[in-house]
């Protein structure tokens, strides 16, 4: 069920009306219980039994880490969960990629492994992460076990979130489940406007944008240079309005009904460096890299060497977590270079950030940041490395011919969303872009829907992250 369908609109409705009607505690928790399953079984029931399979393994592990008498104990408790989780991944995700990339070995050793039509649950990258996040936070010590199985597995099965983040730990979750009450109409309003704003991103941005950079990247040798540059900055642009528009959206419905969910994205095409990139982008996956993986192979705390090793190895892996394709670990590892190049060079300057000596020098380190991200996109959005190559040749090494095509309705997007994300930044999200309670704000969300209405392509296009 896709946020930006009909489908969504009235089961949103309708739950709305259930919590309205529900008096007390349980029998709220029980209906975004129940609602949250059937959010996810709408896909594909039969792999609600899969969600049911991660959340009892990973609360009987809590548990038995929280009883365990000795550190063995528990490091035992805290791997079982690890191999259930990253086996179920690995198993879904990763199958066929690796036996595609080991056929070779298979052919020398006379040995026929066919492919396996392994479907990919939607959501498993995310939730999965949630759940080891709540076992090692356990295990760490920072949070207790939870003990009503209940509310546990609304924490890992909470619809907003559940297809595509944030990932949500347990440590923001858990606690908010204690003052659960009956729906207001502040929270509700307030989940709106959010929702109202990722909708537009959604349809308005992300879905038109597509419509210009799919057919380019789908045949790079066959545009023109500056159609493939405008082409890539669509999709910068698309695949940030997608999933922030998602975030915004998840965000808004889990407001209404009075649970708060973390920040996502900052700007990040504001960066002035890459570092600052993976500050503001995918705020949820950046941070649980760095808290489970990063910091726990070591951080900085074993020399430059290791440090930038350890970069390199939490953005490979990071890569590989969005897809099984070598160009998203292609991806990953730019990024983890990036990271490190920048790590260094803070380093030569004294290990502290400096901020940039002027508004040329600032544009400069800008302009360098936003170019980077743009070619290693190509990499992330293209099908295979050869794709990958022709589009950056036909960018950087023009060779005259080729299609030049403007898709018009989507540099009016590009300009709106230019002007809207000046807007939000000069304002810092400290006051919503739609605020219903005003009067000025009913003609600004009419003019919102007469554009969609007029420039969003018409179908419902499931949001890019549900592959991952």
């Amino acid at each position: 069920m896709i946020f930006s369908s009909a489908e969504f609109f009235a089961f949103l409705l309708l739950l709305l009306a259930l919590l309205k009607a529900a008096r007390g505690e349980n029998a709220r928790r029980n209906i975004l219980l129940v609602a949250s399953y059937f959010f996810y079984g709408w896909w594909d029931w039969r792999f609600c039994f899969l969600l049911l399979l991660c959340t009892f393994v990973d609360y009987g592990v809590a548990r038995g880490i929280e009883a365990a008498a000795t550190p063995r104990g528990k490091r035992a408790w805290l791997l079982v969960s690890l191999v259930s989780n990253l086996g179920w991944l690995a198993f879904f995700k990763y199958m066929n990629f690796f036996l595609a990339n080991l056929e070779p070995l298979f052919q020398v050793a006379g040995l026929h492994v066919p492919h396996l039509n392994v479907i990919l649950p939607v959501g498993i990258s995310f939730y999965t992460f949630q759940s080891i996040s709540y076992v090692i936070d356990v295990y760490r010590g920072a949070l207790p076990a939870h003990r009503n199985v209940r509310d546990y597995m609304l924490f890992v099965a909470f619809f907003p979130q559940l297809l595509a983040g944030p990932i949500v730990r347990g440590v923001e979750f858990l606690p908010q489940l204690k003052a659960i009450h009956p729906l207001r109409g502040e929270n509700v309003r307030l989940g709106a406007e959010r929702f109202v704003r990722g909708f537009a991103k959604k349809v308005l941005f992300a879905d038109t944008l597509a419509v210009f950079a799919d057919p380019v990247f789908a045949h790079p040798g066959a545009y023109a240079s500056l159609t493939c540059w405008l082409a890539v900055i669509a999709y910068a642009g698309q695949i940030y309005y997608d999933f922030s528009g998602y975030t915004d959206m998840a965000i808004g419905v889990a407001k209404m009904i009075g649970i708060e969910f973390p920040v996502n994205f900052r700007h990040p095409y504001r960066s002035l460096d890459i570092t600052e990139f993976w500050r503001r982008w995918h705020i949820s996956l950046s941070s649980w890299l760095r808290d489970y993986l990063y910091i726990p192979l070591g951080g900085n705390r074993r020399g430059r060497g290791r440090t930038y090793v350890n970069l390199a190895l939490t953005m490979l892996l990071g890569g590989l977590w969005h897809g099984a394709s070598w160009t998203f670990v292609a991806w990953g590892a730019m990024h983890g270079a990036a990271l490190a190049a920048h790590k260094w060079l803070l380093e030569r300057r004294g290990g502290a950030a400096r901020a940039p000596a002027g508004p040329v020098v600032k544009f400069l380190s800008w302009a360098l940041t936003f170019v980077f991200v743009l070619v290693t996109w190509v990499f992330f959005r293209s099908p295979s490395f050869g794709a990958a190559w022709t589009m950056l040749g036909r960018m950087f090494l023009p060779a005259g011919g080729g299609i030049e095509w403007v898709y018009v309705q989507a540099m009016v997007v590009l300009a709106l969303a230019t002007i809207a994300h000046a807007w939000s930044i000069r304002h810092d999200d400290r006051s919503p872009a739609l605020d219903l309670r005003r009067p000025e704000a009913w003609p600004v969300l009419a003019a919102v829907l007469l554009l969609i209405l007029l420039y969003a392509p018409f179908g419902t296009n499931p949001f890019i992250y549900f592959q991952f």
